[in-house]
């Protein structure tokens, strides 16, 4: 009895997630081509864009970020790239670069206030000199199309949007970093539904690509209010909801790309400060993964060992997680054999989670940019 309850369970679970990946799919598309566009539609050039970059140790990538970021068509650029207690040569970089362009405005953090995450502190004083219409926060390791903002401009103009979200591509990833890639994908599709169908209740936001108005991003308190929120790029998407404002994401693929995590090792390392904090460092969620794992991993091989036909279909069910996988592969223009790869990644994404609840709490807290931040101090001070 006990058996075909874990193997029903199994088989239920990862349907279930497949078909509802499948359905959140159709609202999870990729940002409109430029062709798309009406002609004659009204220029990104009547509406000035301020990129605020936060950066620290950033000197090896950060230059192809702003020159990448300085290609930008048919828009009025403005970049901010606040240098956060950098100790490499990222200040010298930024020197050069201003004086080369008269649209790049280097900042410099040498002391971090009381009661700030450092990369939080950098976007504030970065947007509060801030003078576009919008602002496009962005990390420093990303690297964009060039038509990539107007773009998201022309978009947020046809939806009356205030906020734009686009999730990053991987540049150089593995075929294991692909296929974790499109696992992620899979598990956020539902947030990027949620938004694109103007959900009661529902937020998303992405670090790679953040474009707000400012008058919306002042009314919601900004980073400012954000500033103990280690997720503060999905939070600032719930602050922007909160104060009624509207918004659409996007999966960005090549057109935003980041130049971390190309290997599902460093991609778990990569995500031991964020899972955790992505549920707002609640236990029941944890204990929650904690318990489905064993189903989720020891279901489908006890299936395979039983032979039944409802073992059979909880040993296969797995498998049906490479369909929304493919979805996105064809959108990403990747090959199929990452989506084939992604059913073996699911396990992994999970585990990786669990792995960042323990790391946080045996720490009690986490360490970012070579501070300490203790549990209870982001406990209390982050956006929940």
């Amino acid at each position: 009895m006990w058996r075909e309850l874990m193997l029903g369970a199994t088989a239920l679970l990862f349907l279930g997630q497949t078909l509802g990946a499948l359905r959140q799919l159709r609202y999870a598309q990729r940002l409109p081509a430029w062709r798309s566009f009406t002609p004659g539609a009204t220029s990104a050039l009547s509406r000035r864009c301020t990129v605020i970059v936060p950066a620290r140790d950033e000197g090896p990538r950060l230059e192809g970020t702003v020159l990448r970021l300085l290609a930008q068509q048919d828009v009025d650029l403005e970049v901010i790239v606040v240098d956060d207690r950098s100790s490499d040569g990222t200040g010298d970089l930024l020197r050069r670069l201003a004086t080369l362009d008269r649209r790049v405005r280097a900042m410099r953090v040498d002391v971090l206030p009381d009661g700030w995450l450092g990369k939080c502190h950098a976007c504030h004083i970065g947007a509060t000199v801030a003078t576009g219409d919008w602002l496009l926060f962005t990390d420093a390791d990303c690297w964009m199309q060039p038509d990539v903002v107007a773009r998201a401009l022309r978009v947020a103009a046809a939806d009356s949007a205030d906020h734009i979200a686009l999730t990053p591509g991987v540049a150089d990833a593995t075929l294991g970093a692909q296929a974790w890639h499109l696992v992620f994908l899979t598990s956020v599709s539902g947030w990027m539904a949620g938004v694109n169908r103007d959900r009661p209740g529902a937020y998303f936001g992405m670090g790679a690509f953040n474009l707000v108005t400012a008058t919306a991003y002042r009314e919601c308190g900004g980073y400012q209010a954000l500033r103990l929120t280690v997720v503060d790029d999905l939070k600032l998407g719930r602050l922007l909801q909160r104060a009624g404002k509207r918004t659409r994401a996007y999966i960005g693929g090549d057109d935003v790309e980041c130049h971390w995590g190309s290997t599902v090792g460093a991609m778990f390392t990569a995500m031991e400060k964020n899972y955790f904090a992505a549920v707002d460092f609640r236990l029941l969620p944890v204990a929650g993964v904690a318990l489905l794992l064993p189903i989720l991993i020891g279901g489908p091989w006890l299936g395979a060992w039983t032979g039944t036909g409802l073992g059979m279909l909880a040993a296969f069910a797995p498998l049906t997680l490479s369909l929304p996988a493919s979805a996105l592969a064809r959108r990403l223009h990747w090959p199929a054999r990452a989506a084939l790869v992604a059913p073996w990644i699911h396990p992994l994404l999970l585990l990786a989670f669990l792995n960042s609840a323990v790391v946080t709490l045996s720490r009690g807290g986490i360490r970012w940019r070579d501070t300490f931040y203790p549990l209870d101090a982001l406990r209390k001070g982050g956006v929940k």
